[in-house]
């Protein structure tokens, strides 16, 4: 069957249906209308829509027309803050990208950008009209410039609750945030078709470019949920967290939680043995207001974690190595997930708090090959470059050019902390032994005996933090109960905060 003739019978089948049997089909398919999901997501009675009367023609050779075309654009309020809104209507020519439609969310992006406020993406598009043909990709191109004209200006959230192919698939990959919903959400530049007919491999929607392939495998999607009502309730959560635009602070909110409040099991929570695991995200949650983080990216790159909290009811940004996973070395693709956190949280005034137990950046001629160097040096170029507060707290240890990527003084990282008992170093103390002193353990009579003597020695003078503490790297050494009001205690301390970068059009981050 040529384009045509199935551009022609999808024609013939949206103009046979009725707007219920659209509704209906939509519903079928497990998936909200276009109306319902802004619904769902706005305060009610708060939507006012723009752009109502803009259609477009199905096609180039009838006279048919479509109200609102194929996506719905306006504003409302979410918990009272106003915010910019558009959502894709899959039941009109399946949701697909024509001229119109890219003017219609260009437009309200414009808006968006013009007054200062989130705007939030729903998605739920074929792609580019093909019927429309280079008007279409025009549509999509509108889109695309706008997205990377707010990228740190106001925030971007896309939810994809549908298809997003072809190029279109970039906008929400140019956001700020990607919610994916299970065995709804699908993203690819080609679909399995094309797939097939270029490389003869078989593959279905989901496994290609499914919500759990892109939250477990690309690292596209940020969050994801089993469905829609809960991938909306996330929205909101995530916006409580964020200010309206790169020129405001994050909004502060009353709390229950002493800031003086101190956590026994803090003292207990790191093994003695250096090389057993333990969970990160227990600290986090002891540290933070009432236990509550909202992780960003939770099953992608997890020897690191990103996400959101607050101190003292202010927003925060952590960073931390993950010890059970991977020992909490740092990857390619931790590196990649923590550097573009980093940045967003930069980008709109939210302080960095960075709990540090890392061994190194990992090893390998996977990696190396792969470009850790590369992308490593985004992490170091991302923390460099931030001018918010940054605290860091390390843990256990600290190896290595790991160290001082991870928020250093050396990265201009404002006040460093290291937990009783922990370790500074350039490597753990075997390694540096059997670098520093080979010759000398190869020609004693008992090199195993010398060996651990000289680790000995190595940990007395090196493997802690007073080394760094006396050199000025470590503002203090604490005790672990104490971290939450030392945090708090900080970021106060650096309430105020304001460092101008050297006059630049832009820095060039090793993409």
């Amino acid at each position: 069957m040529t384009i045509d003739n199935k551009i022609n019978r999808l024609k013939a089948l949206h103009t046979s249906m009725s707007e219920a049997e659209r509704i209906a089909a939509q519903h079928a398919r497990g998936k909200l209308t276009a109306h319902e999901r802004i619904a769902l997501l706005l305060d009610p009675n708060t939507f006012h829509e723009i752009g109502m009367s803009d259609s477009t023609q199905t096609n180039n050779t009838s006279n048919e027309r479509n109200s609102s075309d194929a996506v719905i654009t306006g504003s409302g309020e979410i918990n009272g803050r106003a915010v910019f809104v558009f959502s894709q209507d899959f039941t009109v020519i399946g949701g697909t990208i024509s001229e119109t439609e890219g003017q219609k969310i260009g437009h309200v992006l414009d808006l968006a950008l013009e007054q200062g406020m989130p705007i939030i993406g729903i998605y739920d598009s074929g792609g580019a009209r093909i019927q429309e043909g280079v008007a279409a990709l025009s549509g999509v191109g509108e889109i695309l410039l706008r997205n990377a004209r707010c990228s740190g200006a106001i925030p971007q959230i896309a939810v994809v609750v549908g298809p997003s192919a072809g190029g279109a698939a970039y906008s929400p990959s140019l956001c700020d945030f990607v919610f994916t919903v299970k065995n709804i959400t699908q993203m690819y530049i080609t679909g399995p078709g094309v797939v097939k007919s270029v490389t003869n491999e078989v593959v279905s929607h989901q496994e290609l470019g499914g919500a759990e392939a892109h939250s477990h495998k690309s690292g596209v999607a940020h969050f994801l949920y089993d469905n829609e009502q809960e991938c909306f309730r996330q929205v909101k959560r995530l916006l409580s967290f964020i200010p309206q635009n790169c020129t405001f602070k994050p909004p502060a909110v009353k709390i229950d939680d002493s800031p003086e409040r101190c956590d026994e099991t803090l003292s207990t929570i790191v093994p003695d043995d250096p090389r057993k695991p333990y969970d990160m995200k227990n600290i986090i949650t002891a540290i933070v207001d009432n236990g509550d983080f909202m992780e960003v990216q939770s099953q992608f790159a997890g020897n690191i974690i990103c996400g959101l909290a607050r101190l003292a009811g202010n927003s925060v940004g952590i960073v931390a190595q993950q010890p059970s996973i991977l020992a909490g070395t740092i990857d390619i693709n931790a590196s990649v997930k923590a550097s573009r956190f980093v940045r967003f949280c930069d980008a709109f005034n939210i302080p960095l708090v960075s709990l540090v137990d890392v061994p190194g950046f990992m090893p390998g001629t996977e990696q190396e090959h792969n470009g850790i160097i590369r992308h490593g040096a985004k992490l170091i170029y991302a923390y460099a470059e931030a001018t918010v507060p940054k605290l860091a707290v390390i843990t256990r240890k600290a190896y290595g050019g790991a160290y001082i990527a991870m928020s250093s003084h050396h990265l201009m990282g404002d006040l460093s902390y290291a937990w009783q008992g922990s370790v500074i170093a350039v490597m753990g103390a075997e390694a540096a032994v059997n670098i520093i002193f080979h010759k000398m353990i190869a020609e004693s009579p008992s090199p195993e005996e010398m060996c651990r003597k000289l680790v000995a020695e190595y940990r007395t003078h090196f493997d802690n933090p007073s080394q760094a503490s006396k050199l000025g790297y470590i503002d203090d050494i604490i005790d672990p109960r104490q971290t939450r009001s030392i945090l708090i205690k900080a970021l106060e301390t650096l309430r105020n905060k304001h460092q101008n970068l050297p006059q630049k059009k832009h820095g060039n981050i090793p993409l």
